[in-house]
C-alpha cells in the first residue's frame, strides 16, 4: 500500500519553490511513497506558464501527508496560501484532513524576518483541520545547531532570501527541507493504517441518533 505525499507552496522569488522540491525529494526516498508537488496561484490570478500544476482540493483529498510552503509576510503566511486554506471549508466540515501529518516551511528576507512565527501561526488553521504537526527536531537535523545565519529550526525548514531576493538557498537549508519530507512521509505511512481503521469503525458503528427521545 503506497503512501501519498503532497507538497503545496506559494513562491515569489523561487526560494520557497526550491525548499518544496527538496521536501518532495526527501519524501520520494521513503519506500512506497508517491509525491505530488503543487503550487498556489498569486492573488492577481494572472495566467502564467509553469511546469508545476496549481493545487486543487482533489490533491488535498488524495494525500496521506501534506507539507505547506509560504514566504513570510510580517510573521504570518502569505495571502495566496491563506486564500487557498480559506476555500477548504467543505474539507474541514467533513474532516477529510483529520489525522493526516503536516509540516510547514518558509522563507524571509532577513534572519529575523519572522520565520518561526510564520510556521507556528500557519499551524493554527492546520490544527483546525485536525492535522498532526511534524517538525524538524535537532537530533535528526544537527545542521540547525549552528550560530551561522542560515534558515531552519525545530519548527521546520526555512531560508533567507535577502533584502533583494537574490540570496540562493543553501545546501544546509535544503537538507533540512529534505529531512522534513522524509519525516512526514514516514509518519504518514504509519498513520494511514490508523486512519483506515478509524474510518472503518465509523462506518460500522451503529447510529443512535433520535433513539430514546
Amino acid at each position: 500500500m503506497s503512501t501519498k505525499m503532497l507538497v503545496i507552496y506559494y513562491s515569489l522569488h523561487g526560494h520557497v519553490e526550491a525548499l518544496a522540491n527538496a521536501v518532495g525529494a526527501g519524501a520520494a526516498t521513503v519506500r512506497n511513497t508517491e509525491v505530488r508537488i503543487r503550487r498556489v496561484a498569486d492573488v492577481d490570478a494572472k495566467p502564467v506558464e509553469h511546469s508545476i500544476p496549481l493545487a486543487t482540493h482533489d490533491d488535498v483529498r488524495w494525500a496521506d501527508g501534506i507539507a505547506w510552503g509560504t514566504p513570510t509576510r510580517y510573521g504570518i503566511m502569505a495571502t495566496p496560501l491563506k486564500r487557498f486554506l480559506d476555500g477548504m471549508v467543505d474539507l474541514w466540515l467533513r474532516g477529510e484532513l483529520e489525522d493526516k501529518p503536516t509540516g510547514v516551511f518558509t522563507s524571509s528576507a532577513s534572519m529575523h524576518g519572522g520565520q518561526e512565527s510564520t510556521i507556528l501561526t500557519t499551524l493554527v488553521p492546520l490544527l483546525h483541520f485536525g492535522m498532526i504537526f511534524v517538525g524538524t527536531p535537532y537530533v535528526q537535523n544537527p545542521q540547525i545547531l549552528t550560530t551561522d545565519a542560515v534558515g531552519g529550526s525545530p519548527y521546520g525548514p526555512s531560508t533567507i532570501a535577502g533584502l533583494d531576493g537574490k540570496r540562493g538557498v543553501l545546501p544546509i537549508e535544503l537538507l533540512t527541507a529534505k529531512n522534513l519530507g522524509v519525516r512526514i512521509a514516514r509518519v504518514a505511512s504509519a498513520l494511514k493504517i490508523v486512519r483506515i481503521t478509524t474510518t472503518q469503525r465509523q462506518v460500522d458503528a451503529p447510529s443512535y441518533v433520535g433513539e430514546g427521545e
